[in-house]
């Protein structure tokens, strides 16, 4: 019987079939995202930011002048962030975000973005756009809707967890 190998594999220098269909999946998931996040670094990184400099810069953007608490940003990420303070350090000294304590609860910082900020991602605009619709276009319309839509089924199964486990020592009968 033949064995069909696939572009992942080839591209991996896999000479073995996949444990299943679902790793296989799994692996092509983050393969793609380790190439897109490298395409995307490559055109941020010639403005001097990073990627998730990009990112809070785009969120604030999308904030408007009212700005955004550091944990809204934070938790709006694409990547977490663990270091989101050192992230807004970096773009405030850059000039590119400002910080300041809100009047009503002292332990809330609220963040903006600044003018320079917003020219830094309006000439990201052209350059971010043309990469994006490169990198997607082999797939039309319809396969750009189909595939955000699977993407993110698998985001709510992955934040649902694994199912728990159903009485492995009974033989895979449920716990009484």
């Amino acid at each position: 019987m033949p064995t069909q190998t696939s572009a992942l594999r080839e591209e991996l220098k896999q000479t073995r079939p996949f444990q299943s269909p679902a790793h296989e999946a799994l692996l092509s998931v983050l393969r793609t995202a380790a190439v897109v996040q490298r395409v995307t670094a490559q055109v941020v990184e010639r403005s001097g930011i990073t990627v998730q400099q990009y990112n809070v810069l785009r969120i604030l953007r999308g904030a408007g002048e009212a700005g955004l608490p550091t944990l809204a940003i934070r938790d709006r990420m694409i990547e977490e962030a663990a270091g989101i303070t050192r992230l807004l350090d970096k773009l405030e000294s850059a000039g590119h975000v400002v910080r300041e304590r809100s009047t009503p609860d002292r332990r809330q910082v609220l963040c903006q973005i600044t003018p320079a900020g917003l020219s830094l991602l309006a000439a990201l605009d052209a350059p971010m756009e043309a990469m994006t619709e490169s990198a997607f276009s082999t797939l039309d319309e319809a396969e750009k809707a189909s595939l955000v839509e699977l993407l993110g089924a698998v985001r709510v199964a992955c934040r649902e967890g694994p199912p728990a486990a159903q009485g492995s020592a009974r033989g895979g009968q449920p716990p009484r």
